[in-house]
């Protein structure tokens, strides 16, 4: 069975969001017409539940859902401390909890495959970065998103 590494593991474990909210990662879906369609990911929406198992949050109505829905899978790209992450997935929505703070389309992820990329001539300094307009407000919105994926 495949399974993430140690490093990405930490990073989506849900633990120190406040020193996490910058890393973002992308979820490549595939559209009806056979595109790729990516989408960003914050530390807020995945967590890792194990090495083998995600779970995800996402925005209701997106075409991310739409997608997830009709074909049952996504490619999680996270570059982190130095490598490129390729992490195929399995997902099943979750039911809907009657106490969500806040509404999300939920699912719960298994891992099929994984590639961790590092480049023999180069290092890779960083991944997708963001800066949080009111981080405080945002990362208690995480902490209860993710509390509510560990469900």
């Amino acid at each position: 069975m495949a399974e993430i590494d140690q490093e990405l593991f930490e990073l989506l474990d849900g633990n120190d969001l406040g020193k996490k909210q910058h890393e973002a990662m992308m979820l490549v879906t595939m559209t009806e017409e056979g595109w790729p369609h990516p989408a960003m990911l914050s530390v807020g929406e995945i967590l890792a539940v194990n090495r083998t198992n995600l779970r995800l949050s996402l925005w209701p109505a997106t075409t991310s859902v739409q997608n997830i829905r009709r074909t049952g899978q996504a490619t999680l790209v996270a570059v982190y401390k130095g490598k490129a992450h390729y992490v195929r997935l399995s997902l099943q929505e979750l039911p809907p909890l009657s106490f969500s703070k806040h509404p999300r389309e939920r699912f719960a992820a298994t891992v099929n495959w994984v590639k961790t990329d590092i480049a023999k001539y180069a290092s890779l300094t960083s991944g997708i970065q963001i800066a949080l307009h009111d981080p405080d407000s945002v990362i208690h919105r995480w902490q209860e998103t993710l509390s509510e994926l560990r469900e």
